[in-house]
């Protein structure tokens, strides 16, 4: 057995178009195509691949992070998606990882999911 590869994560939501407006307005994900399940949701995508499932037809835990604690995904554009954070009045934290000296940024989604943006080093640090 080899594990290849992350699929894709999928999150709890109270309001399916918030959860859907955040995730591509703020990360670029796409909306894509979803198998026609008996429940609603959403598969948003990265280029051609579904990464993140949006269901709607659970009740939310009330710790949000579970025994999950956050998704991470790898990004370009530091300043950008900062720029984006703020504009949005969406709280987040920015950090150097020690030994690496990449970025590392973290922020919730509307129902108190933690997301993780993972940044190449060589991007410079954002204007606050």
């Amino acid at each position: 057995m080899t594990i290849e590869g992350m699929n894709h994560f999928t999150v709890l939501s109270s309001n399916l178009e918030r959860s859907k407006t955040f995730y591509v307005n703020i990360l670029g994900l796409t909306e894509g195509y979803r198998p026609p399940f008996e429940f609603p949701g959403a598969w948003l995508y990265a280029g051609n691949q579904a990464i993140l499932h949006i269901m709607t037809s659970k009740p939310l835990p009330a710790n949000a992070a579970g025994v999950i604690d956050h998704m991470a995904f790898t990004a370009s554009n530091l300043q950008v998606f900062v720029d984006t954070l703020k504009q949005s009045g969406i709280h987040y934290e920015l950090h150097r990882l020690k030994g690496l000296e990449s970025w590392q940024l973290f922020f919730h989604d509307p129902d108190g999911a933690k997301v993780e943006l993972d940044f190449p080093a060589s991007e410079p640090e954002p204007k606050e």
